[in-house]
């Protein structure tokens, strides 16, 4: 309970008590919808859990072995690997074995961490376990006294972008795939390890709150915390802050069954006044499950506030209630279910040629192309993040710019085509982007000054005619820059625009520049980017990484960039109910 009270639970001001974002782990897969949730991302933070995954079970089955007994058929187990970044193999997990069985399919599956954000090789081995080995452990087993039926190997996203999640594969020797023997095919189906989908939308409302401040009104938030067995509690969610009011009224929340485990299970529902010092007064608290707010809402009815006791007893009743003004069960669908359905991530990356980067010729410039091949930090981040997004996207053309350089007829362009032709800005996978990058380079002089804001309504261009022809589209912009902006306002604005559309940006900031205002830009800290006009962005759509602090850190820029993006995906697609594309087909049919 104490330890959502600290300091660091206000560190974003009063928009960051609000929220839901909960990064998923093995006991919640699933991303919630309205925002960071500093409750959650504080609790999970402090036992050590950073990653965003989701967990996921392989089955695997095989067909057409080679029989290599003599007696009887090949008795088969597999085995897999995940294959790391200096060629190690590191085992995940082992199948059973068959008996007697050329075309297997195991029972026993193997568990695995699906990490958007990185690229996961896997590895696929069979062996014929030799019969005197039958009684031992299949994980006790040394591998090197087992025939070696075949292997294949492909990466993690290939089996979930699967419309069916499985991916079949020709097994092949231990030198290669290009050996044509025929060494049978092994299949791969991916499951997500959710318990359930349910979830549901609550709205809040309160009534004759306490007023706990001295010269205003109190300022209230929510905060809900599931019971567990040893009566402690583990907090799940925040609303956000209505200022100055004591009847409050809060912005519907999701809670999924990850988070509240059953409609049995009671829930600490308490009333805070927020205080920027994060010393939050409680004006009352109630527990209830979920099963309990489900009836509140049936009969219109509330539920009264108490204040604990300080010693024993039952505590104060206050005049404070809490009321239900709706309840909607629903289905709450995952990253992988929009991805797995036919959903598509669209790639964009747009390059900084602005002078500050140096002369490219130049060992010491940020453009500099290495002869040896070490890739510069523009390489760097083009290559790594798009690795990772080309999975997502099935033609694999790529929108490319650059911005603040001097074109081809003289003048300073802040959102040029990267491969230099007037009539299209795509390119042909990573490679195309890498290819034009550098021609660019020999081609746009470096100029000024350092503009997102045409880049941005560019990428948002591209998002909005989407909607019109194809809503499975999701774009993402990666930005490159060494500088300092100085469009800070009009960038600000076009992306409270942008945040209406299916994009998220990406910035990797290279160089020494101070970032701050790249920080502002990435709304981490809770409160969300506010336009000239004083429009608030409906969500958080940049994610800013300066490269610096990745090199000097164990966490590559992948992940530093890509953590928040499955959360900013499915924030779009759950706020305007849109499912995915199976589910959408069978309600048709319906």
């Amino acid at each position: 309970m104490g330890l959502c009270l600290s300091g660091s639970d206000v560190r974003g001001g009063k928009q960051a008590v609000g929220g839901a974002h909960l990064r998923p782990t093995s006991a919640t897969n699933q991303t919630n919808v309205s925002g960071q949730n500093d409750a959650v991302d504080f609790f999970f933070k402090s036992r050590g859990l950073h990653a965003l995954f989701t967990q996921i079970e392989l089955s695997l089955s095989a067909s057409k072995l080679r029989d290599l007994d003599i007696a009887s058929k090949s008795d088969p187990m597999a085995v897999v690997y995940a294959k790391k970044r200096d060629g190690r193999l590191e085992e995940i997990g082992r199948t059973e074995v068959i008996m007697n069985n050329l075309n297997p399919a195991w029972i026993g599956k193997i568990s695995i961490a699906f990490q958007f954000e990185i690229v996961q090789p896997l590895v696929f081995r069979v062996y014929d376990v030799d019969t005197k080995y039958h009684n031992i452990p299949v994980k006790m087993l040394k591998l090197e006294d087992q025939d070696f039926l075949g292997e294949a190997s492909c990466v993690l996203s290939e089996i979930v972008t699967k419309q069916n999640r499985t991916l079949t594969l020709k097994l092949h020797n231990n030198y290669g795939p290009r050996v044509s023997r025929n060494f049978g095919t092994l299949s791969v189906h991916a499951e997500e390890t959710v318990a359930s989908k349910s979830a549901v939308e609550i709205a809040f409302r309160c009534s004759h709150l306490q007023n706990v401040d001295l010269f205003s009104k109190s300022d209230p938030f929510l905060r809900i915390s599931r019971v567990v067995e040893s009566g402690n509690s583990v907090p799940i969610y925040k609303t956000e802050v209505i200022n100055n009011n004591l009847n409050p009224i809060w912005r519907p929340i999701t809670l999924s069954m990850q988070q509240f485990v059953s409609k049995e299970n009671p829930l600490s529902i308490e009333c805070f006044d927020f205080n920027t010092s994060g010393n939050h007064v409680l004006m009352g608290k109630i527990q209830k499950s979920v099963g309990d707010l489900e009836k509140l809402h049936q009969e219109r009815t509330g539920a009264t506030f108490m204040l604990p006791s300080t010693q024993r007893g039952h505590g104060k009743v206050l005049k404070s209630q809490l009321f239900v003004e709706k309840f909607v069960e629903k289905e709450q669908y995952s990253f992988l279910d929009y991805i797995s359905s036919g959903f598509e991530l669209n790639f964009m990356v747009a390059v900084d040629f602005t002078a500050s980067n140096g002369n490219p010729r130049n060992p010491n410039s940020l453009h500099y192309i290495d002869p040896s091949g070490r890739l510069n930090s523009y390489q760097q981040a083009i290559t790594e993040i798009g690795e990772v997004i080309q999975f997502y996207d099935s033609d694999r053309c790529f929108p490319a710019w650059g911005f603040g350089g001097k074109t081809f007829d003289g003048t300073v362009s802040h959102c040029f085509n990267l491969n230099g032709r007037a009539g299209g800005f795509e390119v042909d996978g990573v490679e195309g982007i890498m290819a034009a990058y550098a021609s660019a380079l020999n081609n746009v002089s470096l100029a000024g000054p350092t503009l997102f804001g045409q880049v941005i309504n560019t990428a948002a261009r591209i998002a909005g005619q989407s909607l019109s022809y194809d809503r499975s589209k999701y774009f993402v912009l990666l930005i490159i820059t060494d500088g300092v902006l100085t469009d800070l306002q009009e960038t600000k604005d076009a992306l409270v625009r942008a945040s209406d559309l299916p994009l998220s940006i990406l910035i990797v900031g290279v160089g020494g520049a101070d970032f701050t205002q790249m920080e502002i830009l990435d709304a981490d800290n809770g409160r969300r980017l506010e336009s000239s006009t004083d429009r608030v962005a409906t969500r958080d759509i940049v994610q800013f990484v300066p490269m610096r602090e990745v090199h000097s850190g164990q966490i590559s820029v992948v992940q530093a960039l890509l953590e928040e993006l499955p959360g900013q995906f499915l924030t779009y697609m759950r706020c305007r109910d849109i499912k995915p594309l199976n589910v959408q087909m069978a309600q048709t049919c319906a």
